[in-house]
């Protein structure tokens, strides 16, 4: 299916690995050009000859979007290298950090560079025909039960979550879709659970016997989620949608 994305300009962070880098991928395959960041200089630059070797545009430069100015100056650049921004992944996350530190550490890692992508964003997307958002989020943030108790990465991933339904609403009038996609357990080398897979087998064992489908997700399956909601054909009536793609770990109603 066409998902009307061919031409478009799409922003990711975090895109050097992992989620970021399938969703890069996807939307390469769809036909968008990419500005693409990452921490990782080695990493990035692999995945940007990579996309290019297949035929996509792409410009990327290595950012540490903790910094706010870093990342305006990253998203001013790249709206002049591709001509213009249409749409916004915000990927980048600081992961379930530990000890004293995390709770500041989510905030700049997690929460602060969405809000501000998006902020350093809007004169490009205020000018685009098909302006998209979506921020990656996670199913810890609506399960208090399956978090290993409180923690400051589904606390503020919670709040990723309520600022992407918020700036949805306001921003709606001006023609901008603001989405969430949060992914369940995803499995992708390098990863979390592949960490968790290889040191401590039986809390994965535990977990896939938790999830209906049988199976771990992978990163492409949380990049289609991605590409279906910024897609003009078929998520230009989701505003504020918090898309869950999670095997069906969670056991709530999806209201």
């Amino acid at each position: 299916m066409d998902l009307g994305l061919t031409g478009a300009k799409a922003l990711v962070t975090g895109a050097s690995r992992g989620i970021g880098r399938a969703i890069a991928g996807t939307l390469a395959a769809e036909g968008c050009a990419l500005a693409l960041c990452a921490r990782g200089e080695e990493a990035l630059a692999k995945a940007a000859a990579e996309l290019r070797g297949e035929g996509a545009t792409v410009f990327a430069e290595p950012v540490d979007v903790t910094d706010p100015a870093a990342l305006a100056g990253f998203v001013e650049r790249a709206a002049g290298e591709l001509g213009g921004l249409d749409l916004l992944v915000s990927n980048v996350s600081a992961g379930n950090v530990k000890g004293p530190e995390s709770w500041e550490a989510s905030l700049r890692g997690d929460l602060v560079p969405f809000a501000g992508l998006v902020e350093a964003a809007m004169p490009y997307l205020e000018a685009s025909e098909r302006a998209a958002v979506v921020a990656i989020g996670t199913t810890n943030a609506s399960d208090t039960a399956r978090p290993a108790g409180a923690n400051s990465y589904s606390a503020m991933k919670a709040a990723v979550v309520q600022h992407a339904s918020a700036l949805a609403h306001s921003l709606a009038p001006k023609g901008i879709r603001v989405n969430t996609v949060s992914p369940g357990p995803i499995d992708f080398p390098g990863g979390a659970w592949e960490t968790i897979r290889t040191s401590r087998p039986e809390v994965y064992e535990e977990v896939l016997a938790k999830l209906p489908i049988g199976r771990y997700g992978t990163a492409d399956d949380v990049a289609a989620a991605v590409a279906f909601l910024l897609g003009p054909r078929t998520g230009s009536f989701c505003v504020g949608v918090n898309l869950v793609v999670d095997g069906g770990l969670l056991t709530r109603v999806q209201y």
